[in-house]
């Protein structure tokens, strides 16, 4: 399989928050946020291994800031890097002043895409490469937070750990 640039997996979706997008406050619901990140990052997912994606777990979400009834979200996704049959994809949310044009971020979030067959069995990806240096920081930390996530779940003993050792030996 021929290893794929993270770049080329770069997908960007714009909306903007309609009233039926947001809470009482005025809010966007995080629920919908939660769903254009979902769609996003998986168009990334499948534009690195071209084949069809499922979400396998939403590893981290940070609600940085709340987002304005009216406002223009923009979310950009990367697949951060890829395992045997996973893809860490992150994202990032911004919201555009009106006025300037300046973007300022306020959402973050870590999804895991699994690409499948047509009956849902995993397949194989190619391997992520990284090219700039926030590409190579989301790499090197993407292995981190795997072993942690395995652990967690059980399926990784911690003294196997060997990213996160590293970190406190």
């Amino acid at each position: 399989m021929i290893p794929q640039l993270v770049s080329k997996s770069h997908t960007v979706t714009t909306e903007i928050v309609l009233p039926n997008d947001t809470n009482t406050l005025g809010n966007l619901f995080g629920g919908r946020l939660l769903q254009w990140m979902d769609v996003t990052s998986g168009i990334a997912a499948h534009r690195h291994c071209k084949r069809v994606v499922v979400t396998a777990s939403v590893n981290n979400v940070a609600f940085k800031h709340s987002i304005k009834q009216g406002s223009i979200v923009t979310i950009e996704a990367k697949v951060s890097r890829a395992f045997a049959t996973s893809m860490e994809v992150f994202i990032d949310v911004w919201v555009e002043d009106y006025v300037t044009g300046e973007r300022t971020k306020v959402n973050e979030a870590i999804y895991t895409f699994v690409a499948v067959d047509q009956n849902g069995s995993p397949l194989p990806v190619p391997e992520a490469i990284p090219e700039t240096e926030l590409e190579k920081d989301r790499y090197a930390g993407a292995l981190r937070r795997r072993q942690l996530s395995l652990i967690l779940a059980g399926k990784l003993k911690p003294e196997h750990a060997t990213e996160l050792k590293a970190l406190f030996m």
